[in-house]
């Protein structure tokens, strides 16, 4: 007889998630995975002024600050035939790349470290030995014996008050934990020191894009940074200086704390590799144009059937005809009017609501699928394109994070490891390890290019009468992110956002196929039904963010919240 267990809402995410799931003899049969929220924005945006729509939709969410307003911007582009600048290319991708490498931290360290990480038994490590294998393992500075002492005192503090702070409410004690007190201790340290480094990943986005949260410096065309190396109110040599100065503190803790903490739990948790995998088409898009017409990428993209990664199919520019055509929304099991299956184009965003029902409609999210198929996205996604596309940086820190899991696991792992829940937690640090590397390459190029006399960031759109169509997609920290926009004589007829959550948070699709959170729970093991730390493992390592797939809004115009503000 199966069991229903419900976890709702799913905490240390973005939004409103509800999982439910049935357990018999000990291990996840069938689920369901529900937005408990609707997105309005494509309704507030009918009628409006395209180069307003970036303002909008990066509201969506207060955690992908960049993103929606990148791929706003490509999707007008994108319908009015549009180049953009080189410079404009460069400063956008060096917000994407810091934004990219602040999100996969706070993911990892702030987001889901805890599902692994068992901060009570760190009180009882010993600091000099937590010091003396950290040392062992890698070169960080921050890893000393006081430090780590430090650390263990304050949880002592925030448990001696009765309290755990940021650390309440966890699974302390799970039979499902299997790190040593002193790995305990080492990964809370790390913890706190990311708060630290995350914080100067978004100061490069803010120097570039002029604030955090929801960067201001986008326009359809390109930036309205003025380039100026000798003036005090434009981007001049002494931001781009300190820019660099950030970025050399990145590089340090992403390879010596983050890259080494995430191998280390994966081979801790080896077995971990056996769960999780779910729906194997995978889809990824191209990302860091270096062009101005967007037909040359710093990280490749595509499509991987049933997860064989030698049927990879590249999307090759931000025209590419595949990815257009292959991308329709389903809201069969969707709280929304009619049973149709469309093309974003065509999208509707009509609310319905009729209750929970588990063969019927049972969330705000719709169902999106690539070539009628459902896909899994996200870093693990993209990093699998990117390893199958002969991306040299991706294949090299791939294959060195696999040797290093191998050798603490005592045995072999390879790439097929990464079809896991552990996995996409490998995926998403790797991927960091390429971000920089593309941060570091888009700097070089906009100094270049700034220093060879170009300083044009701006080319400004003309809309013709009539009506055009376009898509912009973005490979965001979550995955694959798309707006797609109908113009007509100058305003929004239709807009449509397939977001990641929506990709891989998705109920079942109009032929009755599990959405990826769905089928990645199935076959998952729950040792004890009353805390079900594996489901959160799993779903957790999604880095779900529901906000960008549902949203609140009243037709009515009516006043949900208000803040007073004290002078």
């Amino acid at each position: 007889m199966a069991k229903r267990i419900v976890v709702d809402p799913v905490t240390r995410i973005e939004g409103h998630l509800r999982i439910d799931c049935e357990v018999k003899n000990g291990k996840i049969s069938n689920a369901w995975s529900s937005g408990q929220m609707w997105r309005g924005i494509e309704t507030i945006l009918e009628g409006r002024d395209p180069r307003d729509a970036w303002v909008f939709t990066q509201r969506i969410c207060g955690v992908c600050t960049t993103v929606h307003a990148i791929t706003s911007v490509r999707a007008v582009e994108n319908a009015l035939a549009m180049e953009v600048p080189l410079n404009a290319q460069y400063i956008r991708n060096m917000i994407i790349a810091a934004h990219g490498i602040h999100d996969h931290i706070v993911h990892f360290y702030h987001l889901s470290a805890l599902d692994w990480v068992d901060v009570v038994s760190a009180l009882s490590a010993d600091p000099a030995k937590a010091s003396k294998l950290a040392e062992s393992l890698s070169d960080w500075p921050h890893n000393g014996v006081q430090e780590f002492k430090a650390v263990q005192d304050k949880l002592k503090a925030f448990v001696g008050s009765g309290q755990l702070g940021i650390f309440a409410n966890g699974y302390w004690g799970h039979p499902a934990m299997k790190l040593s007190p002193e790995v305990n201790l080492l990964a809370a340290a790390h913890y706190l020191q990311a708060f630290e480094i995350q914080r100067l990943a978004n100061q490069i986005t803010t120097i570039l894009g002029s604030k955090t949260p929801h960067i201001q410096n986008l326009a359809v065309g390109g930036v309205a940074n003025p380039i100026n190396p000798d003036s005090e109110d434009a981007l001049n040599m002494e931001r781009l200086a300190a820019i660099k100065t950030l970025m050399d503190k990145l590089e340090q803790f992403i390879y010596q704390a983050y890259f080494v903490d995430v191998t280390a739990i994966g081979g801790f948790y080896a077995d971990w590799t056996q769960y999780g995998s779910g729906v194997m088409n995978y889809l990824s898009v191209p990302d860091f144009p270096t062009d101005t017409k967007g037909t040359q990428f710093g990280m490749p993209g595509g499509y991987i059937p049933n997860g064989d990664v030698g049927a990879f199919k590249p999307i090759n520019s931000f025209n590419d005809a595949m990815f257009e055509k292959g991308v329709k929304e389903s809201i069969k099991h969707s709280w929304y009017d009619g049973d149709h299956n469309r093309h974003p184009y065509k999208g509707e965003t009509i609310p319905k609501y009729t209750d929970w029902d588990d063969d019927g409609a049972y969330s705000w999210v719709k169902s999106p699928t690539f070539n009628d198929q459902p896909a899994q996205v996200g870093p693990l996604a993209n990093v699998l394109g990117m390893y199958a596309a002969g991306h040299k940086t991706t294949q090299k820190v791939a294959n060195l994070a696999l040797e290093r899991v191998s050798a603490i696991a005592g045995t072999k792992v390879g790439i097929g490891a990464l079809h896991s829940t552990i996995g996409r937690h490998a995926a998403r640090c790797i991927r960091t390890a390429v971000l920089y590397e593309e941060l570091q390459k888009n700097y070089d190029l906009l100094i270049n290019n700034i220093a060879g006399g170009d300083m044009t960031t701006f080319n400004p759109p003309v809309f013709p009468k009539g009506e055009q169509t376009g898509f912009g997609f973005h490979e965001a920290p979550r995955g694959t992110l798309s707006h797609w926009v109908v113009i007509n004589n100058g305003k929004i007829k239709n807009y449509q956002c397939v977001v990641p959550s929506t990709w891989n948070a998705g109920p079942r699709n109009g032929d009755d196929k599990l959405g990826p959170y769905e089928a990645s729970l199935v076959g998952n093991p729950i040792a004890d039904e009353e805390k079900p730390l594996e489901l959160l493992r799993t779903v957790h390592s999604f880095d779900p963010c529901l906000a960008c797939a549902i949203h609140l809004h009243d037709n009515d115009r009516k006043d949900i919240v208000k803040v007073n503000v004290l002078p």
